[in-house]
């Protein structure tokens, strides 16, 4: 029933006309119209003018990482170096693991830093961002902003322990003597920019699905165990290539749907960036692939990443007016 005639049912029973009851059919249209107008959101997600309004919400984006990196680190001896020790502790243990599975891959430290500086990004964003709107709930009930800025936060504070890693990579590079092939460099910028949309785009899906369904984060911690072993972080992509690269289901190779995984190219242009040619000492450690082969399935990754956050921020701000209500 429309507002105005709403309004009409209204004056009818306060103005003029003989006091009654209001019929069942004026109750459901007075309730349903109530719930219409709850949410504090347009009914659309206008691109333009809501980058605006964020853009104009930049200083409580920042004060929010700075609460959020100082609740990280409050009381905590070591501080910001946390985030340093923990590639450095995935380090050791996969280190002891190749040496006891005879893993001679060379230089492997950087090979799996490499794709894991990737990885933590996104785990580390995903996880805390799909919490994010249930953890600010009395933020979220008392405070009118753009509820965006609650998982876009999440990436910030992920963003700040992916510099630090990066520093630790980068100076380990120089000290070992490994070096970076200036060839494979423009991989890197795309790479980087690809795994931003895509990070972005997930975390704002998870962390609108999980104000109403809070099986969500339990199924992340299983999707991201699955996850980390369907991506060449640990293992050699060239091994990958070379076992799937002849098998095809239904015309399709398998290698072309290990490549479906957006992690994939993600984390194999960090890697050629970083770790540099295919082939080191005589082994084949990465796949088979040009840079310019890799920089347009990057370009593709990319296209689909920004589609998809498309997607997901207008599923994220559909939602967004109701979290009050939800939480």
């Amino acid at each position: 029933m429309s507002p105005p005639l709403v309004a009409r049912l209204a004056s009818a029973l306060t103005c003029g006309s003989p006091a009654r009851e209001p019929s069942q059919q004026e109750h459901l249209a007075i309730a349903t119209t109530t719930v219409i107008e709850r949410t504090s959101e347009a009914p659309h997600l206008r691109v333009v003018p809501r980058l605006r309004e964020l853009w104009g919400y930049r200083e409580i984006l920042a004060n929010l990482v700075r609460k959020e990196l100082k609740v990280k680190y409050t009381a905590s001896f070591l501080g910001a170096i946390w985030s340093v020790l923990n590639p450095i502790v995935f380090l050791a243990v996969f280190s002891f693991v190749a040496i006891v599975l005879d893993n001679r891959v060379p230089d492997f430290p950087v090979f799996l830093l490499s794709g894991l500086l990737a990885w933590n990004l996104f785990s580390a964003s995903l996880l805390s961002g799909s919490s994010a709107v249930i953890d600010n709930a009395n933020l979220v009930k008392k405070v009118a902003f753009p509820r965006e800025i609650l998982p876009l936060a999440s990436v910030g504070v992920a963003l700040f322990d992916f510099a630090l890693q990066t520093t630790v990579l980068l100076a380990f590079i120089v000290v070992s003597g490994h070096g970076i092939g200036a060839e494979a460099l423009v991989l890197y910028p795309m790479a980087f920019a690809t795994l931003m949309v895509f990070t972005t785009a997930i975390t704002l899906w998870s962390a609108a699905l999980n104000v109403r369904y809070r099986d969500v984060g339990h199924l992340l911690n299983l999707g991201l165990l699955v996850w980390f072993w369907m991506t060449p972080i640990v293992y050699q992509a060239a091994l990958v290539q070379q076992t799937l690269v002849e098998r095809d289901v239904a015309g399709v190779s398998l290698w072309n749907l290990y490549l479906v995984n957006p992690l994939a190219p993600i984390v194999l242009g960090f890697q050629r960036a970083l770790y540099g040619d295919p082939v080191q000492d005589g082994m084949q450690v990465l796949p088979e692939l040009s840079v310019a082969w890799q920089a347009g399935l990057l370009a593709l990754a990319l296209a689909v990443s920004a589609g998809f956050l498309l997607l997901a921020w207008r599923m994220f701000f559909r939602r967004s007016g109701d979290f009050a209500e939800e939480l």
